[in-house]
């Protein structure tokens, strides 16, 4: 494998692409091409949908979650665990 004179080690911190799309939205294509039927194809072109708004909206998928699971947990947190009281 050749490596650029441009290449720097920072780039391994980079949010991997196929071509033109999230390395994320493209495997659910690939599950398609190994299963190919028409459910697979609409689960497939449905993530593939969610990845795109994701990366519309600057989020990653990590990033994603994290802000659900803030969301879910609600605007108070407590400094104490409720088992401890």
């Amino acid at each position: 494998m050749a490596i650029l004179e441009t290449t720097h080690w920072r780039d391994a911190a980079r949010m991997p692409r196929f071509y033109f799309m999230d390395a994320f939205a493209a495997f659910p294509l690939l599950l398609f091409l190994l299963h190919i039927k028409l459910s697979t194809f609409l689960i497939a072109i449905g993530f593939t949908l969610f990845f795109t708004i994701l990366e519309r909206f600057k989020f990653t998928v990590p990033v994603f979650f994290r802000w659900i699971r803030a969301t879910l947990a609600g605007p108070l947190r407590t400094a104490k665990p409720w088992w401890r009281e």
